[in-house]
């Protein structure tokens, strides 16, 4: 048996699916169609957003921003490792009386 390849759809896309389904006077059932999604996912976006408004559907969006901003961090404390360590070594030679 061959399994459905899971979608995702970003925040836009959810409030924009919403929005046709609120404000252009259309059933769910026919923008669900339309968009290629189930009614019942598209009731479940309308709940959510009805509940949360415009902080509703926060996932992998944000996730994404996080993760780059981890890599920046990451980057930015190998940097400072690599800074203290050249710190260190021309502070030694200093000491050892040697002229740079």
């Amino acid at each position: 048996m061959e399994r459905k390849k899971t979608r995702h759809f970003d925040k836009d896309f959810k409030i924009s699916a919403v929005k046709m389904a609120s404000e252009e006077g259309s059933s769910i059932a026919e923008v669900a169609r339309s968009l290629g999604i189930t009614p019942t996912l598209l009731y479940n976006w309308k709940k959510k957003y009805a509940d949360d408004g415009n902080k509703a559907f926060i996932g992998k969006g944000h996730l994404t921003e996080l993760a780059a901003l981890r890599k920046k961090l990451r980057r930015s404390e190998l940097e400072n490792e690599i800074l203290k360590k050249a710190v260190g070594i021309f502070s030694k030679e200093d000491q050892d009386g040697l002229d740079l």
